[in-house]
């Protein structure tokens, strides 16, 4: 009857709750309520919750301290839950069940602690007033308390009258579902059993297992990948079962004791005890001191002379590695990527003709650009109309993107140069003759305090700001113009090619004298062209002091240009030309490099001048000596030329460059092939390379390493030459761009870090770091190389005089031949048999020499193993 009754009073209570629900709106969207009550057990007024610790400190419901599994109920006010609503949103624990407490028809809600979750959460609120009394008092202790006093009254009856026994009657058993769930938690095989039979040779029973392995550098990107798989072992659905593990930690006994000494005084002496002069006479008069000096006096002269037998102080281990870097292994060779420059403005389809770094501020390179021409193109159509505007580019390594100074040029740029003693001067020279100049020392200090673009500092305001900071400040690169240009009649008639300033201590004037320049200033350029032309010019960019200038002539004239030589613009004209025709076999040599020599002339007196010249288009190079001579009859200086030609390449020459550990050394590149000169040797090159099947662009020497050269080709490789290691072929070669490179240009930033600027015919500028390996020398690799070039001389002069004997020896045996011939043949005059003779022996030479050049490059390791020895 109780639990009837209970159930009665839980269908009106949700009877109750739900008519409550009808009469108010909240504003909750229905998409948004979920139904958490336990109406599908049969218990709607139960709503399980969540509550964290932070909920359970607010309403003082900690689990364990303020409520346990015995004392599990706690009355919370209807109040203090809306307010926890509005403080903490949906934060709040009660969010989930928020309409169910406005709803609440009572003033407390009863929340009970479920230890045992028995609806699945710590805790559940009761929603209905009817449930709260129910679970606080519940109805059925009160009939048991009547039951208890009824059965207490038998009792006491009973014990007054005796019952006979009644044995117990068997009732039978009425089903109330419990073997329904039974049969749901019993385990039934609903699915057939799968049977396999697997069976083996006997004789393979425990027979060895054999692993291999597999190299990773064999496969794709060397990573070998352990790619994970379902084991069906570990998916099998365990039944749970409750187990208990208690575990008690070992116990140990240990004894720690510290040593402890007494404290005892201590003292420090820090100056010298120095002895009397008594004591001082004493000791060195004394015996001691003798037969100590008598026993150390002959090792100290055995280790005296082994310091100067042998360096002490010498590095065993550096030693050992560059003796194993040079026995064959394999170091470290390599241009890693540094930087690179373009710019799709100026650059557009345009090919670097020239690169220089800037002498003395660092990381600044300048860089200038031509039409895609060939050479042919470039000379017959100098004059064509420009469709972009030739410039020359200030790059700095801290901004890659964004150019730090723009030189504005009339035509476009195939060489230039700074001047070495001014490096704010630039020397131009331009695809139709003329040679411009430069003066940057205006925007000196804006390329010395270049910054990464992320450190550059803000622009600051000024009252009245000048035409130069306002350009400085803005984002586009300042445009310096020229301030001097040659006059174009008097420079050259076709694209200039190389210019050069010559050395600080001598200097032209319009005698054709060479003097002294005793102020170390590089005041002359020189530049060649194929006009068959060489062209001395002064350098007018003379800066006056600033006191001099006037306000009013400052800003009277543009911003961007000096204003110094502004009188000799399109007026500048050459000291001196020389022109590189013969008169007497009407040879014409167009030169398209040109090299000096270190002149070492005297003050006010006739000197020597020694360069090469490479003439085109075959590619012959010309080794000149250029004498200024006073005519004995007129008094005058006369200009004589002793030439002497060879032909080594068959395309035009693009690099020539001499040295920089050996000045009488000199490298030229062109077509396929390369060679280095030794000047003074006039038998040919001391190291010729065979044929290679690209072309060869571009070259130059190491600054660093005297055995290292670099050389561009066409197919955008550079091949690293090692003197050192191979003389017939490169010991490297790298890959730096798709298209052919154009210029290659060295320098040392600091002396653990050098780089190499190489350029391409995109328009592109490619900056590498070389590695350790290429910039730093090994032990006497300069002995080692002056070593090298001096046995190829001596193998050219033993060849040389091989020839020659060779040469006289046949000549004598054909002579004596021809003779025996011709005693037969009957001349008319003596003069024809001379002919006949000078005729035949010229045939002879020809063939002969041809014969001794097979000959000499088939025992040529012969003959060095000789002077070797």
């Amino acid at each position: 009857m109780s639990s009837k009754k209970t159930s009665a009073k839980k269908q009106k209570g949700g009877k109750k709750a739900k008519e409550s629900s009808k009469g108010k709106q909240t504003e909750l969207d229905k998409n948004d309520e979920v139904d958490l009550s336990m109406a599908s057990i049969g218990h709607p007024e139960i709503f399980p919750l969540v509550f964290t610790t932070k909920t359970q400190e607010i309403f003082n419901c900690r689990a364990d301290e303020d409520v346990t599994e015995e004392n599990c109920f706690k009355l919370i006010k209807k109040e203090d839950i809306i307010q926890d609503l509005k403080t903490r949103a949906t934060v709040s624990d009660f969010h989930p069940v928020k309409k169910v407490i406005l709803e609440y028809p009572g003033e407390e809600l009863l929340v009970v602690f479920d230890a045992k979750f028995q609806y699945g959460q710590n805790f559940y609120l009761v929603a209905s007033e009817e449930a709260k009394e129910n679970l606080l008092k519940p109805p059925e202790t009160v009939e048991e308390k009547k039951d208890d006093d009824e059965k207490e009254e038998e009792s006491e009856e009973e014990t007054l009258e005796v019952q006979p026994y009644k044995p117990p009657v068997h009732k039978p058993w009425v089903s109330l579902g419990s073997e329904k769930e039974v049969e749901e938690e019993s385990v039934k095989e609903a699915v057939t059993k799968i049977k396999y039979r697997i069976s083996r040779v006997r004789r393979k029973f425990g027979a060895p297992i054999t692993f291999t392995d597999k190299n990773a550098s064999h496969v794709k990107d060397s990573y070998l990948e352990c790619t994970s798989y379902q084991d069906k072992s570990f998916s099998i659905k365990m039944l749970e079962k409750d187990v208990g593990i208690q575990m008690v930690p070992k116990l140990r006994e240990a004894i720690t004791q510290t040593t402890w000494t007494y404290p005892k005084n201590a003292a420090t002496q820090y100056f010298p005890i120095e002895l009397s002069n008594e004591e001082k006479e004493e000791s060195l008069s004394s015996g001691k001191l003798k037969e100590f000096l008598t026993s150390v006096h002959l090792r100290m002269e055995i280790a005296l002379q082994q310091n100067e037998i042998m360096n002490a102080f010498f590095d065993d281990w550096k030693a050992l590695t560059e003796e194993e870097s040079s026995s064959g292994g394999k170091p470290d060779v390599y241009l890693k990527a540094y930087q690179s420059f373009t710019d799709l403005h100026y650059f557009k389809d345009r090919t670097i003709s020239c690169v220089c770094w800037h002498p003395t501020i660092s990381g600044i390179i300048a860089v200038s650009a031509r039409g895609r021409l060939s050479y042919e193109e470039q000379v017959n159509l100098s004059d064509k109309s420009l469709l972009q505007q030739p410039v020359i580019l200030f790059w700095c390594s801290f901004d890659p993107i964004h150019p730090q100074l723009v030189l504005e040029c009339p035509e476009d740029i195939c060489c230039f140069q700074f001047s070495p003693s001014d490096p704010s001067i630039i020397a131009g020279g331009c695809i139709n003759g003329q040679i411009v100049l430069w003066d940057v020392s205006q925007h000196e200090e804006k390329l010395q305090n270049v910054k990464p673009v992320a450190d550059e500092t803000e622009i600051t305001a000024v009252s009245t700001p000048s035409r130069m900071q306002v350009q400085q400040n803005s984002t586009e690169p300042p445009l310096v113009r020229c301030c001097v240009v040659s006059s174009i009649t008097d420079s050259h008639e076709k694209p200039v090619t190389d210019i050069h300033w010559l050395p600080d201590y001598s200097e032209e004037n319009q005698m054709d004298a060479t003097s002294e320049n005793r102020a170390e200033t590089f005041v002359q350029l020189v530049t060649c062209s194929p006009d068959c032309s060489i062209l001395f010019w002064s350098n007018p960019a003379m800066k006056p002091s600033s006191e001099k200038l006037k306000e009013e002539d400052i800003f009277g004239m543009p911003f961007d240009v000096p204003d110094t030589s502004k009188h000799l613009d399109l007026c500048w004209k050459p000291l001196v030309k020389i022109n590189l025709c013969e008169n007497d076999t009407s040879a014409e040599y167009s030169p398209i490099r040109i090299n000096f020599r270190e002149l070492h002339c005297r003050y006010k007196t006739s000197g020597t001048k020694q360069y090469f010249l490479i003439p085109e288009p075959d590619g012959d190079i010309v080794y000149s000596d250029w004498k200024v001579e006073i005519d004995s009859d007129s008094e005058k200086q006369i200009s004589q030329k002793h030439m002497q030609k060879y032909t080594i390449h068959t395309e035009t020459i693009d690099s020539l460059q001499r040295s920089p550990f050996f000045k009488d050394i000199i490298l030229s590149v062109g077509g396929q092939t390369f060679a280095i000169w030794k000047e003074g040797v006039t038998n040919g090159p001391i190291l010729h390379s065979s044929c290679s099947a690209g072309r060869y662009t571009a070259g130059k020497w190491s600054l660093t390493r005297p055995g290292v050269f670099f050389i561009g080709r066409d197919d955008g490789n550079i091949d690293i030459w090692d003197l050192l290691k191979k003389t017939y072929e490169p010991s490297q070669f790298q890959n730096i761009s798709e298209s052919m490179i154009t210029f290659i240009s060295p320098w040392i930033a600091s002396p653990n870090q050098h780089f190499l600027a190489v350029s391409d015919d995109l328009g592109v500028l490619h900056v590498l770091e070389i590695c350790q390996t290429l910039s730093q020398p090994s032990e006497n690799e300069h002995d080692t190389i002056l070593d090298y070039f001096e046995r190829e001389v001596k193998y050219l002069n033993y060849c040389e005089q091989e020839f020659r004997e060779y040469q006289e020896l046949q000549a004598k045996t054909e002579l004596k031949s021809s003779w025996r011939h011709r005693g037969r043949k009957q001349y008319k005059t003596k003069e024809e048999m001379e002919e006949q003779e000078n005729a035949d022996y010229a045939m002879f030479l020809a063939l002969e020499k041809q014969i001794l050049a097979d000959l000499v490059l088939v025992n040529r390791q012969e003959i060095l193993s000789s002077l070797d020895t």
